[in-house]
């Protein structure tokens, strides 16, 4: 091979497109492009281009190790028996289709990449490549496409008060006018961006905890999905920092109180037709949207550690702070880890979906997506029945009641959620024996990093990180 020729993860369309793509770029103003990933520490990490070298890197990617799969939120490093060694090399290769020109950014674009090896081929512990690849799965079985969405939640403080200490940017009650008044110049200019780089956003409003704000998206593809989740929280690091602020998506960035999620939103479809509505069981799910909700039921204490991943987790998912600690689902149940949405009457077949509400954004979100679809599949081949609904608080169950329901709490600490995964052979054949193995050792380090810390160590150790 000439060292002209592409790689063989590069595609001539790709350099086509990206060549028309770097001089319509180049006549905005826009000088560099931003390769962007998220590792399994659930880390957003980057390279970045110039403009004119965006058809160079979709022919022959852009150079990045591989170590970083083994990389913890501190930037320390553990190994596995593939991955953590300072050889080798992977390929960055922009999705053109997915690239956008960042409105609060100036002079800059971002784009999601694909991780391919300098073979061409799919580098096995790709999440992005793992969630369109379980995505696959579950339209060539079972006929079956989804729908979702991430939900972000972040806190915002005053850039440069009291070191890394977080002081809230606003005094506002939750949910309160007066908090929105106070965040209003930067929480415009947050939604012009966002409507510019083509989001759609649902709702925007502060939260519970202090100095906390949401924003609810628009349900796309997974996939989709999950490159605007990352691409929000660029977005709203970006404004924030515009107007002096900073802002953390941690998990928790105090010890105690409630922290911030990233709950996912998903709804199963065929042929056009939302299967969480309009059918015959409970609440108008189809019996295959039971199916699906019971297998993501099943594998919730081993799916902690894709969606609560961090030391830091483990402040927010304590029972009565609406974080979903206990294996149950309701309607509309804000304590149960599932809560089932049907929408409002009229809107129902669109609306409906399912909630997975212990999951933060420390998760990577295509890790945390495509293990959520896998046990949402192993149910609709297994057809576990779906136990009887939870109302109310589940903390507030006895221990008769609740074994007869079949609530039980969610692993507590992030060791006895690495234990869970290990032995749940489903999730670890969905992401592979390279990226499973992976998983566990960030894991079990991330838990060896914070030994010996009370719980305000843990939140000031992963306060800034994410």
């Amino acid at each position: 091979m000439s060292e002209s020729d592409p790689v063989p993860g590069g595609r001539p369309g790709d350099v086509e497109q990206a060549t028309a793509l770097s001089g319509e770029l180049t006549g905005q103003g826009v000088h560099g492009v931003v390769l962007a990933y998220v590792d399994t520490a659930g880390i957003a990490r980057v390279k970045t281009v110039p403009t004119a070298k965006l058809a160079a890197a979709a022919a022959w990617g852009v150079g990045m190790s591989p170590v970083f799969d083994t990389f913890l939120a501190d930037d320390s490093i553990v190994t596995t028996d593939v991955l953590g060694s300072p050889d080798g090399d992977l390929r960055l290769y922009p999705d053109l289709d997915r690239l956008t020109v960042l409105a609060a950014q100036p002079g800059w674009a971002w784009a999601p990449v694909d991780r391919i090896t300098q073979e061409g081929a799919p580098h096995p512990a790709c999440g992005r490549t793992v969630l369109r690849r379980t995505v696959a799965k579950a339209a060539a079985r079972h006929g079956i496409t989804f729908r979702a969405a991430v939900e972000i939640e972040w806190v915002v403080a005053r850039e440069g008060t009291d070191g890394d200490a977080f002081v809230p940017a606003v005094s506002g009650p939750a949910y309160g006018a007066a908090r929105q008044v106070e965040l209003s110049d930067c929480a415009a200019d947050l939604l012009a961006a966002l409507a510019a780089q083509g989001v759609d956003v649902e709702q925007f409003h502060p939260e519970y905890a202090a100095g906390q704000f949401e924003v609810s998206v628009g349900a796309l593809d997974p996939v989709a999905a999950a490159d605007h989740s990352v691409l929000v929280r660029q977005t709203i690091r970006a404004v924030a920092r515009r107007h002096g602020l900073r802002v953390s998506f941690a998990p928790a960035v105090l010890g105690q109180g409630v922290g911030n999620g990233g709950h996912l939103h998903l709804s199963a479809w065929r042929d056009g037709t939302n299967l969480h509505a309009g059918g015959t069981g409970r609440y108008g799910m189809t019996a295959e949207a039971e199916s699906f909700v019971a297998g993501v039921l099943g594998h919730l204490p081993a799916l902690t550690a894709m969606t609560a991943p961090s030391p830091a987790s483990r402040l927010r998912l304590r029972p009565s702070q609406w974080a979903g600690v206990f294996t149950a689902w309701g309607r509309e149940t804000r304590e149960a880890a599932l809560r089932i949405v049907t929408g409002t009457t009229g809107v129902r077949d669109r609306a409906a979906n399912l909630e997975v509400k212990p999951v933060d954004l420390a998760a990577n979100p295509y890790l945390a997506l495509a293990s959520v679809i896998a046990a949402g599949l192993d149910g609709l081949s297994a057809s576990p029945p779906l136990p009887a609904e939870t109302t109310g608080d589940p903390a507030r169950l006895g221990a008769d009641e609740a074994a007869a329901r079949g609530v039980r709490r969610l692993p507590a600490t992030l060791t006895e959620s690495v234990e869970a995964f290990r032995a749940d052979g489903v999730l670890r054949e969905a992401l592979g024996g390279v990226l499973a193995d992976a998983v566990i050792a960030v894991r079990l380090g991330e838990a060896r990093s914070a030994e010996g810390l009370d719980d305000d160590g843990v939140a000031a150790a992963y306060r800034w990180k994410y």
